[in-house]
């Protein structure tokens, strides 16, 4: 029978808020913070996750429930104010988005990644890395529940101009076609698997029959085993899902599911166990990868306990990102030399099978740049950088020195070690950025 599924927002997160005694204060929080920010959970996340007794340190609560500090106290005051005067919606409105635009909505330089085909820009397309290709299908342009940290939070919070996506397979299968060099194709969001599989199917069925050489992977990015695992176990379309995933590792490309686990808890359940083990012999492969967040899971043994339930479940630990500076960056953010100490000290705690994830890195303007490590060189303390991934790929795993900065919290925040006017990619940089 499958399971009932129950959607949160804004407009009914009290029917669960008030049965589990949450305070009037954070109710209010609540509230406020989700008029700048988007708030979705759902019954899974609410019944089988959180430890409503503990709710105010409860990672599973803060990662879907909006919080004060969230908000600039600025930014708070001003919407909360508006809110006490009855203000119109409208107005309102206009007070989140003006907050939101000064968020950094878009990070990374994501509108520098916008194709073009033909001449026309693709919107729902993004190509920053020679070999990869971002797709963000129309009808996966939302979640079953809202990460509080999402560096995609503006693709859900109605701003004019902030979303990725498009419908026209025809268009990625064209661009495929004209550049050979990419050999992976990214279904993201949003989340891909709030999609029924019939409009996955579609999608997936086309770019298989189009008999394309170059396409070796199909990678599905999805948070849907931590907030939603009856997707592969009893909705209605289970099977048909699981059948679509069999569909493209019978084709002969390969099937990475990437997984977003922020937390051991969200893979605690017998639900996810079952969901993971129904993917997996669908012979898709499935990574693992998670920002390292204050108030969620800022601690080595955190991380190592994770890496090693992921590798108990038949999983490979993929990322270790930075909280991007985006959002409730302030929130979450860990400074660049305490999140390299929590990085090696957790992989310290893990055997080999687990040593396949690679951080702490940042998806930044430039590229995924990882922190390598905190040295001394010449009397000068030091990080030592790579790219993992670059715009340009001549600059992959070229190590590079950022003087030390114990405050720094991404790449923006460094300047060049050694009396260096600039680092080595940053005038090539430019150009990419300014063509």
């Amino acid at each position: 029978m499958p399971m009932k599924y129950q959607i949160y927002t804004a407009r009914n997160y009290k029917q669960i808020a008030q049965i589990q005694k949450v305070s009037d204060e954070d109710l209010r929080s609540i509230e406020i913070v989700a008029h700048v920010l988007p708030f979705k959970t759902n019954n899974y996340v609410v019944d089988e996750l959180i430890d409503w007794d503990n709710y105010k340190k409860d990672p599973m609560f803060i990662l879907n429930f909006p919080q004060k500090k969230m908000l600039k106290p600025e930014h708070y005051k001003r919407i909360a104010t508006l809110v006490d005067q009855n203000a119109d919606k409208s107005v309102i409105k206009e007070a989140a988005d003006d907050i939101r635009r000064q968020l950094n909505p878009n990070p990374a330089g994501q509108m520098h990644n916008l194709p073009l085909l033909n001449g026309e820009r693709l919107s729902g397309v993004q190509h920053k890395y020679n070999e990869t290709m971002l797709f963000f299908p129309t009808q996966g342009q939302t979640c079953h529940a809202y990460c509080t940290f999402c560096f995609r939070w503006s693709q859900f919070s109605g701003m004019e101009n902030m979303k990725f996506a498009m419908k026209e397979v025809d268009n990625i299968i064209e661009y495929l076609r004209q550049h050979s060099e990419i050999t992976d194709l990214l279904i993201t969001g949003g989340d891909p698997m709030v999609m029924k599989a019939s409009v996955l199917d579609a999608y997936i069925s086309k770019i298989l029959d189009a008999n394309l050489p170059n396409l070796k992977t199909i990678r599905i990015g999805s948070k849907s085993l931590s907030f939603w695992p009856y997707r592969y176990i009893t909705d209605t379309d289970a099977e048909d899902l699981l059948n679509v995933f069999k569909k493209i590792t019978a084709s002969g490309k390969s099937l990475a599911f990437m997984a977003h686990f922020n937390h051991p808890k969200e893979l605690s359940t017998e639900v996810v166990k079952q969901a993971i083990k129904k993917i997996r012999l669908t012979g898709a492969q499935i990574r693992t990868q998670s920002p390292l967040l204050n108030h969620i899971n800022a601690s080595p043994n955190i991380w190592a306990k994770m890496w090693q339930k992921q590798v108990d479940l038949g999983l490979i630990p993929y990322y270790m990102f930075i909280a991007r500076d985006t959002g409730a960056k302030d929130y979450f953010g860990v400074p660049l030399s305490r999140s390299w100490d929590i990085f090696r000290r957790a992989y310290t705690k893990v055997s080999g099978i687990a040593r396949t994830v690679r951080g702490p890195s940042m998806s930044c303007t430039p590229g995924k740049v990882r922190v390598v490590g905190i040295t001394e060189i010449n009397n000068e303390k030091v990080f030592v950088l790579e790219f993992i991934q670059g715009r340009n790929s001549n600059w992959v795993a070229r190590p590079f020195f950022a003087k030390y900065d114990n405050e720094a919290m991404w790449l923006s925040d460094l300047k060049p070690a050694f009396g260096k006017k600039s680092f080595f990619y940053e005038d090539e940089l430019a150009e990419m950025i300014l063509d």
